[in-house]
């Protein structure tokens, strides 16, 4: 017969739902972005797919990056602004409006007999600006719709759906794209915006604050002021970005799987990383009892640099998945910290700057390292830029801890703190 104290500690390992059952309005924002997250994973397929097919170029697939990192530069900064002074909600509303219209600008394109590879870096890098408005708006959104008390729950959520999406997404691009071709994969996910935009206008308002800052540049500067006060925020940043330069594999997913199988194999490689994400996800009840966050941050990220390096020498695609599901798995472990670094700490008046920062330090990581392991994958071969990127990313994590000290023995906030 099993105890009361084993039951409970059972259930705190586990995925919290309570949440999703608790508040209306974060039932409908999760749905939504549940749909819109399965439609982005169709086009994070398929445009590469469609570039590789074009232009026979890791390097060209890597250089999408470059192109969507100067647009987001811009606005995922601003965008943080703006999250803070006008309805939250409405610009969610407006960004997804934005990202729709770019789908289907893709459905054009590819329904051509010559699609143009211009329009595709085009629209990539509109969307990557809409991106920049769209994710502050979506997390300081949910920081007025959930109590920080449940903010551990609402990080392993958010991860839960990002990662259920980035499975079966990839995996179902793939399959759209064999059987049904590049325009029905792109107008799936114009649908799927759709939907999430209904979702979306069912919630409540969401007015700024009466004493609300401006969305001007004095307004930016304060939010890069206050990140910089917070070594915890900084360390957040620097670490994910050493990380995903050096040792984000995808841009070369194209040309490995063109050696493992075609486009079956593409999408087991993209979702093979979020299968370890989603393991993790589901048993994340543990991470609420840990209390040094900022070396948990560290050692994930060590980790995934680790399993990059096994990824380079795998020989076989079953090895090639399994090194990139530990390496999702690490990868997911340091983002539920990290988030929840983020969420339980930063003055709601100032989330969406700081989700405009957060924004930035994440996406700057993979943006720059797809282009870094395509430049290398021309040059080098497919397994020595995995490797070398796997090895640097190692080393420069670990060269993280004496250089970030508050960072490594940062411990989560006292319950009245």
């Amino acid at each position: 017969m099993v105890d009361a104290s084993s039951r409970v500690s059972t259930q705190l390992m586990f995925l919290d739902l309570s949440p999703l059952r608790r508040h209306r309005d974060f039932r409908l924002l999760f749905i939504g972005q549940l749909v819109s997250a399965f439609g982005s994973f169709l086009t994070y397929v398929a445009l590469p797919v469609q570039i590789y097919e074009l232009t026979r170029s890791s390097w060209a697939v890597g250089m999408v990056g470059t192109v969507q990192l100067v647009p987001l530069a811009v606005t995922s900064l601003w965008g943080g602004a703006v999250a803070d002074a006008i309805d939250r909600r409405r610009l969610l509303l407006w960004s997804e409006a934005l990202l729709m219209c770019c789908s289907l600008a893709l459905v054009v394109n590819s329904a051509f007999q010559h699609a143009s590879v211009l329009v595709l870096f085009v629209v990539a890098a509109v969307a990557s600006a809409a991106n920049g408005f769209h994710r502050p708006a979506l997390e300081s959104l949910t920081q007025k719709l959930v109590p920080l008390s449940e903010m551990p729950a609402v990080s392993a959520l958010s991860s839960l759906r990002n990662t259920g999406a980035a499975i079966a997404g990839p995996a179902l691009a793939g399959l759209c794209i064999a059987a049904f071709g590049l325009p029905f994969t792109f107008g799936a996910d114009a649908l799927s915006f759709a939907l999430s935009l209904i979702a979306v206008s069912m919630i409540r308002a969401m007015p700024p604050a009466e004493n609300a800052p401006r969305a001007d540049l004095s307004s930016i500067v304060a939010g890069l002021r206050y990140a910089a006060s917070r070594p915890e925020l900084i360390g957040t940043y620097v670490v994910d970005i050493v990380a995903m330069t050096f040792a984000m594999p995808m841009a070369v997913f194209p040309a490995l799987a063109a050696q493992r199988g075609g486009a079956g194999a593409i999408g087991y490689l993209y979702s093979a990383m979020s299968v370890g994400g989603l393991l993790v996800t589901l048993l994340s009840g543990w991470t609420r009892n840990v209390n040094r966050r900022g070396a948990a941050v560290v050692i994930a990220a060590t980790l995934w640099g680790a399993a990059i390096v096994g990824l380079g020498y795998a020989a076989s695609l079953p090895v090639a998945l399994l090194c990139l599901a530990l390496a999702g798995a690490a990868d997911m472990v340091s983002g539920l910290f990290r988030m929840t670094i983020w969420n339980e700490t930063i003055p709601s008046e100032l989330r969406g700057r700081m989700a405009g920062i957060e924004q930035l330090s994440y996406m700057t990581g993979p943006l720059l390292g797809n282009a870094r392991a395509g430049f290398m994958a021309e040059r080098l071969g497919l397994g020595r830029s995995i490797r070398i990127g796997g090895f640097v990313c190692v080393a420069c994590v670990v060269a993280c801890v004496p250089i970030l000290p508050a960072f490594w023995r940062y411990r989560r906030p006292a319950p009245n703190a």
